[in-house]
């Protein structure tokens, strides 16, 4: 293992939520701190907020002193986002921009887009003159932009993407949130714990259905 990969932690939480931590947070941290720079007192939407990314996307910009907006297509999922640290919670039909405005008039700080470049033209929307959007995933299936041109990112506003390596996840920040897990503070989306390689066709079947909110995560005992 490269030393630059290693992450050094204190905790004696289970494995299951060590375990199911540095990727995923690796990819928000980043693109909270290196995509947009978020400080606290910065408003942020969370495009794609019910994905797993998402929520925890809401928790640790919440940890960092944002005001969080977050999007879900099902009114079933408002109450996780909520519970998740979610300051206002919109329900996305694909144009969540007016929404936005109702709330914040001159529109967000920033933005972290995980829909997609489906979504981007309204995301960007929803920013503010002088503003940040990062794109991160595409979860609506959209990675392209056919035809592009700069002309199309809206004047005065900045369109950054994040794809990073585990250098972009500090100690200082992974053991915090351990620490703010263990403490309640900060919930880990976690859907279901499985144990064993024999279950992992079952870990993946769930994964594809849909019906799960959360990470899925297999332990070796």
């Amino acid at each position: 293992m490269p030393h630059a990969a290693m992450i050094p932690l204190e905790t004696d939480l289970d494995w299951d939520l060590v375990g199911a931590l540095p990727e995923m947070l690796q990819t928000i941290y980043g693109s909270l701190n290196k995509g947009l720079n978020l400080t606290a007192g910065d408003t942020v939407l969370i495009r794609g907020g019910s994905s797993t990314v998402g929520l925890m996307s809401i928790g640790l910009a919440k940890m960092l002193g944002a005001t969080v907006l977050a999007t879900t297509r099902s009114q079933a999922k408002v109450a996780k986002l909520t519970a998740m640290g979610a300051d206002h919670v919109l329900i996305d039909d694909g144009h969540i921009a007016a929404q936005v405005h109702d709330l914040l008039p001159e529109g967000v700080d920033k933005a972290l887009e995980l829909v997609g470049t489906t979504t981007l033209t309204d995301t960007f929307g929803a920013v503010k003159p002088a503003g940040k959007l990062c794109f991160t995933g595409g979860l609506g299936g959209g990675w392209e932009i056919e035809h592009f041109s700069p002309f199309m990112i809206p004047s005065g506003k900045f369109l950054t993407s994040y794809a990073g390596e585990a250098q972009d996840l500090p100690a200082k920040i992974f053991n915090q949130v351990l620490a703010e897990a263990k403490a309640g503070k900060l919930s880990v989306p976690i859907a279901k714990v499985y144990h064993g390689l024999s279950e992992v066709g079952e870990a993946q079947a769930n994964l594809e259905s849909g019906h799960f909110v959360g990470k899925h995560v297999v332990v070796l005992d």
